[in-house]
């Protein structure tokens, strides 16, 4: 017959707890490998995503082949070389610009042809300009295109434009709600937030619990009479801890190094750190009770962590636009809500009827995998 592993307890002791609370920051603080990802890795992830990181088209190689010298197409190579959106080369001969396109050294060329102001002034079928875009690169060949219509367009408009002193009859303002200036960076960063979250809630709780199951040393703690809710407890309030602390850090950054606006309130933030905290720590926590192992908790965290809330959180890519199988298994990733919530509390306020659905979502989710996690280590000690 088995000796049992676990001495019987009195219940649930507070004393307990704070000791094995006490005994678990101080291995934290010791070991260099915890701190650095827990605070030199989130630093250079946000300096990543807010410089190296960018969604926006700016300064695209573009080249205008003017083969018309009149001065309505001269008018139009300078409304092109005149946009923040294209660094223009100009020349006169379309093979001039197409071994550069071939090469990639170009994203695009606009050909304003020889008959141009015939068909400026026809305005019949017949397209004004020739537009030609690198389509190794789909984005940003779409984004050359509708940029280069959207100049051309503009172009005419001008050119119609009513005699001086006379107001036109209509005029189209856009406006551009909680991102005016249509910034990526106040987007990915709130996001960023998310994903270094999840590295220090699930990936580095995972590998620190899994190590001591590898060490032997988690047999020892529960061979103690504290219960298992005492040791999972002492065992994740410091990361808690440590995860609102980085929480704060990279608020900090994002809002007065990166300029990025939080029209929400601090204590909101800190409310939706402490309740994403709850599935990330639980699945960390169920990751190393099935695994025990480090170099294979590593790779599940990395596999059920890191890449869905990278790829299926709505960070990079719109939840909208994927497949709706992809759609459905997004609702069991944490970081969905939270990084809705993140970009909700920064760039749009306490707007609770949205908060409240993120946080009742993340609730469920992290009660789930508490659930799981100590049965499963309940079912370890039998």
């Amino acid at each position: 017959m088995s000796t049992p592993l676990v001495r019987r307890h009195d219940g649930f002791s507070l004393r307990r707890l704070v000791a094995l609370i006490r005994k678990e920051s101080r291995q934290l603080i010791r070991d260099p490998s915890t701190l650095l990802i827990a605070v030199v890795l989130p630093v250079v992830l946000l300096f990543l995503f807010a410089y190296a990181v960018s969604l926006d088209i700016r300064s695209v190689r573009l080249g205008v082949v003017l083969e018309s010298d009149s001065a309505p197409a001269q008018s139009l190579a300078a409304a092109f070389a005149g946009t923040r959106y294209f660094r223009v080369t100009t020349v006169h001969d379309r093979q001039a610009v197409g071994d550069a396109l071939v090469s990639g050294a170009l994203r695009g060329m606009v050909v304003i042809p020889q008959d141009f102001d015939q068909r400026l002034a026809a305005r019949g079928d017949r397209p004004l300009v020739q537009i030609i875009t690198d389509g190794s690169q789909p984005n940003t060949a779409n984004f050359v295109a509708n940029y280069a219509r959207g100049v051309v367009s503009g172009w005419l408009a001008q050119q119609a434009r009513p005699a001086a002193g006379a107001a036109p009859p209509i005029a189209l303002v856009p406006r551009f709600w909680f991102n005016p200036e249509i910034d990526t960076r106040r987007a990915l960063i709130p996001g960023a937030i998310a994903i270094v979250m999840t590295i220090i809630g699930t990936m580095l709780t995972a590998l620190v619990v899994a190590r001591e199951w590898e060490r032997g040393t988690m047999e020892a703690i529960m061979s103690t009479p504290a219960s298992v809710a005492e040791i999972l407890l002492g065992k994740l309030l410091p990361y808690f801890a440590l995860g609102l602390a980085a929480t704060g850090v990279a608020a900090s950054l994002a809002v007065f190094m990166f300029d990025v606006p939080l029209r929400g309130s601090w204590a909101v933030l800190l409310l939706l750190s402490s309740v994403f905290l709850v599935p990330a720590l639980g699945q960390g926590l169920l990751i190393s009770a099935l695994a025990r192992n480090q170099f294979v908790a590593a790779q599940i965290a990395l596999m059920t962590g890191f890449l869905p809330a990278f790829l299926l959180s709505g960070f990079i890519y719109e939840i909208a636009g994927m497949p709706w199988p992809i759609r459905w298994l997004t609702c069991v990733v944490p970081a969905r809500y939270f990084v809705a919530s993140l970009q909700t509390v920064f760039l749009a306020g306490d707007v609770w009827p949205l908060l409240l659905r993120d946080l009742a979502a993340m609730l469920a989710i992290g009660a789930l995998s508490f659930a799981v996690a100590l049965w499963r280590t309940r079912k370890s000690l039998d």
